[in-house]
């Protein structure tokens, strides 16, 4: 005779109650999920076209972020890129010269064989007469020191100073500031051309000139430092001798100059005796005319009539 297990009723009806419970929250969570995506389309079509673009860019990175695992950990396993140092190089030279024009000719000839060029140029005279000659030369980076050296050992070295700016930080965040600024105006165009509406277009064309300013200010930025980096500026300042210190040097006596002073006195002297002769003679001549004209003519008639 076979015997029959009986399961009490409210242990049956417990554990048909949890099974239900499971299916309600499994259902639950199902459809928070399915609200939850179609809240964020609902948001994004809500927003501006360029917001809805941004806002698309994303969730096709978060996907293809999930589903390209693989390509994650390639980029993870790859050894970071170094940044070349950028360094803003700048120095002040101020050098007292014999011959003001000829070393200013010399530091043209320095900077252009270097490479470089020379930039703004200005040139005064002081009240002493002496020349001042202010310049900037733009120099390669590697040919810097050199350049420098040369210059300083045109005459003598009265002030120097230099300057070393690092920049990298700021020319890798410029880059990735372009980049970024790039594939947005890439996005804003691609909606252009799949704009409809001509309410979206005339908003879009408005986002897409706003951003393309934003690229070009960011690419100028990007030129200005990249000459900055790569050429060095150097301020050459040139200072001759003022003339009244250089012609009371020339005048100081010496024994040739006392010499040849002399010789011109005694030069001098006999010109004037010459000239003074020169006027005396024909007041001389006559004077000898008459004196010879009474020795002939009247002292023998007076000694004459003396006798008589």
């Amino acid at each position: 005779m076979r015997t029959r297990h009986f399961v009490p009723r409210p242990v049956a009806a417990l554990t048909g109650l949890l099974l239900a419970s499971a299916l309600t929250l499994t259902a639950c969570g199902a459809g928070g999920d399915s609200g939850g995506a179609s809240s964020a389309q609902d948001k994004a079509a809500a927003a501006g076209p360029a917001e809805a673009a941004d806002a698309r860019a994303g969730q096709e990175g978060a996907a293809g972020g999930e589903g390209g695992e693989g390509g994650a950990r390639k980029a993870t396993a790859a050894p970071p890129k170094l940044a070349q140092n950028r360094i803003i190089r700048t120095a002040s030279l101020t050098v007292r010269v014999k011959n003001v024009p000829k070393a200013l000719d010399d530091a043209r000839a320095a900077a252009e064989a270097a490479g470089g060029y020379v930039g703004d140029e200005t040139t005064t005279r002081d009240e002493d007469g002496g020349e001042q000659t202010r310049v900037v030369l733009r120099v390669p980076v590697e040919r810097y020191d050199a350049v420098l050296a040369t210059l300083q050992g045109a005459g003598r070295l009265l002030e120097r100073s230099s300057k070393a700016q690092d920049v990298t930080d700021q020319v890798v965040d410029v880059e990735s500031r372009i980049a970024t600024q790039r594939a947005s105006v890439a996005r804003v165009r691609e909606l252009m051309e799949r704009a409809t509406k001509l309410s979206d277009v005339v908003e879009l064309e408005g986002e897409l000139s706003r951003r393309q300013a934003d690229l070009e200010a960011l690419l100028a930025q990007q030129a200005s430092l990249k000459d900055r980096t790569s050429l060095a500026t150097i301020t050459l300042s040139l200072s001759g001798t003022p003339v009244r210190q250089a012609e009371e040097d020339d005048d100081a006596p010496g024994f040739v100059d006392a010499l040849a002073g002399g010789w011109d006195a005694f030069v001098t002297m006999l010109r004037w005796i010459a000239v003074a002769l020169g006027a005396v003679l024909p007041f001389a001549a006559v004077a000898a005319l008459l004196l010879a004209a009474w020795l002939r003519l009247l002292r023998p008639r007076l000694r004459r009539r003396g006798e008589d």
